[in-house]
């Protein structure tokens, strides 16, 4: 059977159509849409960073539209998602959990996550702290003091702080809930009661096989060099676990003009045909998180979107390029610019800073339209009556002017 053929742009809306971006959501979202889109994604990054709506609930925005931001939450709550280290700090689907558990059975091998000199050091303390839970039932870092009034930021945190997060990567507490976005911990057998590792655990061997194939059913399609990164594994030997999933029809190998040779998680070979003919249409536009799925890999994104995007909140303003906390535009398929924006909750309103389009752009009037709604849904959603524009390319401040009404918008922080 000869290799199916693609274009760049429909091995993109084969990728978009795993993630759920490819088409604009048809219904209003449901509270069980929450965890069904992040076992869609497989994993959900956490960042705490609010200059707009934090980027969990972003990046379920952009799939599911306009939602009530605690459901979730109430999904963490309810146990169906739970919080550990994957791509980095993450939502995962509860029925993943045995495959992060070796992590949290061996933390001394998470780096910087895990302190060992520290647990060591502390010991006795942390296991008066253990027992505080076990006794009293869930904590929040804020339930303690720091020993020195005044102290703070992420280098001198105080020291149950520390233990919590130590206990945390070691799998002896988990995150139960979240209260305006605070971790609150309990003891893992009473978040997770139906696990138990003698019956449970699968091997490490097996899990990580699991996470790769998790990772090529997200990704949809992808290269080799792509999958590793979704779930930051390391020393992992590709080539025969392909040639398995080939055998076993997981996978389907493709063509695609310019990147050569791709694979196709079998998820999507419904889709495949209407992507060689060329009638698989995106027609989804939104504002993207900067740790959404599609473009946290920023290797994967310049070479799959043509795309150049880096996070400068940590650069020095001075040297900063676009701004603080930029976030990439879709645009039926394509990564068709970025902007700097930021919500003042208290005011009311969205304050588009700065809005770029990305060279070769050519913008009119589908693009203005499809933009400026996914502008309006966005700001709708985080509750803003108005979108203030500072600078904009010139047709879109034609088409835009410099602020618009948002009629219908609701409070949901």
């Amino acid at each position: 059977m000869p290799i199916p053929q693609l274009s760049l742009r429909a091995a993109r809306y084969l990728h978009l159509a795993a993630q759920g971006l490819l088409q604009k959501p048809r219904r209003r979202a449901r509270a069980q849409d929450i965890p069904a889109a992040i076992s869609r994604m497989s994993l959900l990054q956490i960042d705490t960073i609010n200059v707009v709506a934090r980027s969990p609930y972003l990046v379920l925005f952009s799939r599911l539209g306009d939602y009530p931001q605690p459901w979730l939450e109430e999904a963490l709550a309810r146990g169906d998602i739970f919080e550990y280290w994957a791509h980095e700090a993450c939502f995962l689907p509860r029925a993943d959990f045995g495959l992060v558990r070796h992590n949290m059975l061996q933390p001394e091998n998470m780096g910087w996550k895990y302190r060992t000199t520290w647990m060591q050091e502390h010991e006795q303390d942390i296991a008066q702290l253990l027992e505080h839970v076990r006794i009293n039932g869930p904590v929040r870092s804020a339930d303690f003091e720091h020993p020195r009034k005044g102290a703070g930021g992420w280098w001198e945190w105080k020291p149950h702080k520390r233990h919590l997060e130590g206990l945390f990567t070691a799998g002896k507490l988990m995150v139960k809930a979240r209260h305006n976005f605070q971790r609150i911990y309990d003891l893992t057998e009473r978040v997770q009661p139906q696990w138990d590792d003698a019956r449970d655990l699968p091997s490490r061997e097996a899990a990580q096989r699991q996470m790769l194939l998790n990772s090529a059913r997200s990704l949809g399609i992808f290269l080799p060099t792509w999958l590793a990164d979704y779930y930051r594994l390391r020393n992992v030997a590709l080539a025969p676990l392909l040639a398995q999933w080939q055998e076993q029809e997981e996978i389907i190998a493709v063509e695609v003009e310019r990147l050569g040779s791709m694979w196709l998680h079998r998820s999507l070979e419904p889709l495949l045909a209407r992507a060689q003919a060329g009638t698989l249409r995106a027609t989804h536009s939104t504002v993207l998180s900067p740790f959404d799925p599609v473009v946290w890999d920023r290797k994967r994104t310049e070479q799959f979107f043509d795309f150049r995007y880096r996070l400068e909140c940590y650069t020095p303003a001075p040297k900063r390029q676009y701004g603080y906390f930029v976030l990439p535009l879709l645009h039926r398929g394509a990564l068709v610019g970025r902007m700097d924006a930021k919500i003042h909750r208290k005011a009311g309103y969205l304050e588009v800073i700065n809005l770029w389009l990305e060279k070769g752009i050519k913008p009119g009037v589908g693009l203005a339209t499809g933009l400026g709604t996914a502008l309006d849904d966005f700001a709708r959603w985080q509750g803003a009556r108005e979108i203030r524009f500072t600078s904009l390319p010139d047709f879109l401040a034609q088409c835009w002017g410099k602020h618009r009404e948002i009629p219908g918008s609701s409070v949901l922080f």
